[in-house]
Order: structure tokens, then sequence, then C-alpha cells
């Protein structure tokens, strides 16, 4: 079987995740930011049974005409035939409002909408400040056991190849516009566990492969590198495929509840997987190359 070289084509592996999180901040830009659910930015969620096909444009326009309330979101979720209403923080009689201005222009039979939910401004920039603490406890966590297991060049690789993971999932949001709540904080951080198990994988079988290891006896540590990364490579896969297969299915037969946990869980566990293997191990034998040559110049 050919062995496939991570470590020369390491700069060409990189581009991949890095153009994602370039076309999701251009997205970010033309969009006006996140989709930020009620969760994360306060105000009201509405879900509503249109009975039938509508546009988003002209509700949103309607909605937003015929009770001054500026901006209002509008999304189709379920069967295309529901629709999510989201506001900044009102009052209970502008609720009422905003439903009548649709059972009179959409004849909707329906006395009070599916659901409505609300929080405040306050409460939304609380679980955000939450959100990124327990992520940042989360990544010094991994950082710390990395560095105790392997050593401080892994654990700063991993943690990079984390980052990466991270930023490829929020681009994703940024480019599809899906709404940014505690469901994807969950996700993230369950994301984070499974990929950070992933690179430990290919880090055990670098270490085992590099007992021994003189640098003097002709065979180079990308070499290592990449027999370790080709050694662990079918186990990583299998692992991704067995777990992508059970969370898509999930996708296409859960609930709303349950596609918004599992959209970012595909999106993390494929990032994840290619971190592990294209970002992580290439780029910690870069720096240890590095590392000895510098040692052998002082010599």
């Amino acid at each position: 079987m050919k062995t496939l070289n991570v470590t020369n084509n390491k700069v060409k592996y990189l581009l991949i995740p890095i153009i994602i999180v370039l076309a999701g901040v251009i997205m970010y830009f033309v969009n006006g930011g996140f989709n930020f659910d009620v969760e994360f930015m306060g105000g009201i969620k509405m879900q509503v049974d249109m009975q039938g096909a509508f546009d988003n444009q002209e509700v949103k326009t309607y909605l937003e005409e015929k009770t001054g309330i500026n901006p209002i979101i509008v999304q189709k979720v379920g069967d295309g035939t529901q629709a999510s209403i989201k506001t900044q923080p009102i009052e209970e009689e502008k609720k009422v409002e905003i439903y009548a201005a649709l059972k009179e222009k959409y004849a909707l039979t329906a006395e009070e909408p599916m659901s409505v939910n609300s929080a405040s401004a306050s409460f939304g920039l609380a679980v955000q400040q939450k959100a990124f603490l327990y992520t940042l406890i989360a990544l010094l966590c991994i950082l710390a056991y990395i560095a105790i297991r392997f050593e401080w060049r892994s654990a700063v690789t991993a943690i990079a190849a984390l980052a990466i993971n991270i930023l490829v999932m929020m681009a994703v949001y940024a480019i599809t516009q899906t709404p940014l709540n505690t469901t994807f904080i969950a996700a993230m951080l369950t994301v984070v566990g499974y990929s950070i198990n992933n690179t430990i994988v290919v880090f055990d079988r670098i270490r085992e492969n590099m007992r021994g290891f003189n640098a003097k006896k002709g065979v180079s540590v990308s070499e290592i590198v990449n027999k370790s990364i080709n050694e662990s490579m079918g186990r990583t896969i299998n692992t991704t495929i067995t777990t992508l297969i059970t969370i898509v299915l999930l996708y296409i037969i859960g609930v709303a509840s349950i596609k918004e946990f599992a959209f970012p869980l595909i999106v993390g566990v494929l990032a994840g997987a290619y971190s592990s293997i294209f970002v992580a191990s290439p780029w910690w034998a870069a720096w240890k190359e590095a590392e000895i040559a510098a040692k052998s110049q002082k010599k």
C-alpha cells in the first residue's frame, strides 16, 4: 500500500480549513454577523404554522411594516410550512400584535402560535460569557493533559488543531446562517472531546515509533510521523464513518431540536478527523525537526 506523505504536503492540507474559515469571515460580514438565537441575543422566538408555503422575506417585510418592530428574523422550519420568527426583546402586547398580523394576512386558523420563547438581553449575554468560559476551561484542561502525557509541543499543536475545528464549525454557521444557540456550545464541547481523542491516537503511535529515535541513523521525524499517521489512519477513518452514520440518521429523522444538535456534530466530527490526521501531527513534525536542526547547528 502506498504511504501517504502528509508532512511534505502539510501546507496544502492546511489551506482547506483556512479557505473555509475565510469564506465564513466573508459571509459573516455579508450577513451582518451570526444568526444568534434568542438564548444568545435575548428577545422572543415564535414558531407559527403558516399552513402552506411562504416567502421568508415577504413575511419579514410585512411584519416590520405592520408592527414597527425592526429587525425581525424569519426562517422556515419543520416541513417548510412553519415559520420561526425572532425579534429583540419586546412587550407582551407586541407578541400578540405579531401573531394577529399573521392571522390577518395569511388567514391562519390557529388561535395561538405553536410556541413562544423569550429571554432577556442580559440572560443572552450571560449565556455567551459562560459558553466562552467553559470552552476556555476545557481547552486549558486538554492542554495540561496532553503536555503531561506527551510533551508541550504536542499540546500546543493539538490545541491549534482544536482551534481550527472550532473556527470551521463557526464558519459553517456563518455561511449557512444556522441559529447559534446553547445547542451549538454542547455540540462544540462534544466535538472537542471527540477530536482530541483522535489526535491522541495519532500522537500515541508517534511516541511508540519515536522510541530509540536517533537523527544520526538517517531516519527523519517526518518519516516516522508519516508512518504513524498511515498506521492509525484506518482506525480514525473507521471511527469517523461509524459515528457519522448515526449522527446523519439523527439529522435526517430527528425533530428540529435534534437537527440543531446533529448539524454542528457532523461538521465538527469531519473537521476533527481531518485536523487529527492532516494538521496536528505534520506540524508537530515540522516543529520537532526545526528544534533538532537548531541543536545540531549549535554543536
